[in-house]
């Protein structure tokens, strides 16, 4: 992508009504336009990096056989009725609307009530278990506070899985299975080593949950893990959760830390509260078992920005990166333009993307973008680099650039 091309401009101005890092420092680099509190909408730098989250997270789920569908946002009270979880009084997070002949519809904060209701079409006899499906989809809550900028939103994106199956116990092996596929999404993320599987309540869902946390500063929740984080738990849950694990309380330290998944087994509740069964295999009517798997895609993108980012501005990990290279043209000589040209077009052909800085604006102001946009490599071309056919290159985290040959570069660059 050209910068000349890309409508969004960078700032100097720290929003004055934000006090999120994350919030400010995105909307300063152009990747998100603040609507209202906790309502954000995302610009092409901003998008690209939901897809690559969306698309490491999209990558696990299929690897444990998950099947990726959407779902409607529109939904009928009659579907949540059945489970009490249409009552303002359970789920305080509604949205609720009317349709001009004076229906009452809901704008979907979860989908495991919807999820039940379309499968008991397809799911009749216990061969028809289990399955997994999933979506990606924007979920909306009437949160009364929205803070943290885009780690905690009234409209956001998230990734909702949900499992059935025939037993408690394919159930249960199919929990771990996820787990370990949320493991590997978060190593993906770079944010590996500071996330935990955390013991919580289960808020509207149930009333325990495993949750996924990043230590992290910004966070809204406090952890107690012990020293080598082999047992985390939030602290809402501390008492019951550890002697439900039987730890010693005195041996878990505060930290604070950022939800950034949060699983559930339902069991038959759903299955047994709205009817919904399948035949085993003697011929019996029996409940169908239930669970739920959530990601919040946009507080992921969040949470890296409050953990990753310096003085000078975002620091991307280069998997979520919305490019690898931040390419400055720092002349507008022919030789140099027309080899600035010939590189990005042969990095974007071998599969790297590029962010093109081709304005004509200056060098302070184009090194500056570079570092606040966290792009994970910078190459610099001007007229002294390309009489020596040379390359500036610098890694976004270190201080110091140095001059290499184009072998090098592509080297560097795995092309």
């Amino acid at each position: 992508m050209r910068l000349s091309k890309l409508f969004t401009k960078t700032s100097k101005t720290v929003p004055a009504d934000e006090t999120a890092k994350n919030a400010q420092l995105l909307i300063q680099a152009g990747y998100i336009y603040k609507v209202m509190a906790g309502v954000y909408a995302y610009t092409p730098l901003g998008l690209k990096v939901l897809e690559n989250i969306k698309q490491i997270v999209r990558e696990e789920m299929n690897a444990i056989d998950g099947q990726e569908l959407i779902m409607t946002n529109l939904q009928r009270p009659e579907t949540w009725q059945a489970t009490g979880r249409w009552s303002d009084e359970m789920v305080d997070v509604w949205f609720k609307t009317k349709l001009q002949d004076d229906s009452e519809l809901g704008l979907a904060w979860s989908h495991e009530e919807a999820i039940m209701e379309m499968m008991q079409q397809f799911i009749k006899s216990y061969k028809d278990l289990p399955t997994s499906v999933y979506q990606f989809q924007t979920k909306l809550r009437n949160e009364l506070r929205a803070k943290s900028g885009i780690m905690r939103g009234r409209e956001f994106v998230m990734k909702d899985m949900y499992s059935l199956h025939a037993s408690e116990d394919d159930m249960n092996q199919y929990y771990d299975k996820a787990i370990e596929a949320y493991k590997r999404c978060y190593e993906r993320f770079g944010l590996g080593d500071d996330t935990f599987v955390t013991f919580a309540a289960g808020g509207a869902f149930t009333k325990y949950s495993h949750e996924f946390q990043t230590i992290c500063e910004a966070g809204e929740d406090i952890l107690y893990a012990n020293e080598d984080h082999s047992v985390a738990v939030n602290e809402e849950v501390l008492d019951d959760a550890a002697k439900e694990l039987g730890v010693d309380k005195s041996e878990l330290k505060p930290v604070k830390s950022a939800e950034v998944g949060n699983i559930f087994k339902f069991g038959t509740e759903k299955s047994e509260q709205m009817g919904i069964y399948y035949t085993d295999a003697d011929g019996q009517r029996q409940p169908i078992y239930l669970a739920s798997y959530g990601i919040g895609i946009t507080r992921v993108m969040g949470v890296i920005v409050e953990k990753f980012a310096d003085d000078k501005g975002l620091v991307w990990p280069e998997t979520v990166a919305p490019a690898t290279v931040y390419l400055a043209r720092l002349a507008d000589s022919d030789d140099v333009v027309n080899k600035a040209d010939a590189l990005y077009e042969r990095l974007t052909k071998d599969g790297v993307e590029v962010l093109y800085d081709d304005r004509d604006v200056r060098a302070g102001q184009k090194f500056a973008d570079a570092d606040l946009l966290g792009i994970p490599y910078r190459v610099v071309m001007s007229d002294k680099t390309v009489a020596n056919d040379q390359y500036e290159f610098k890694a976004r985290q270190s201080e110091q650039s140095e001059l290499i040959s184009s072998d090098e570069l592509f080297a560097k660059l795995s092309v």
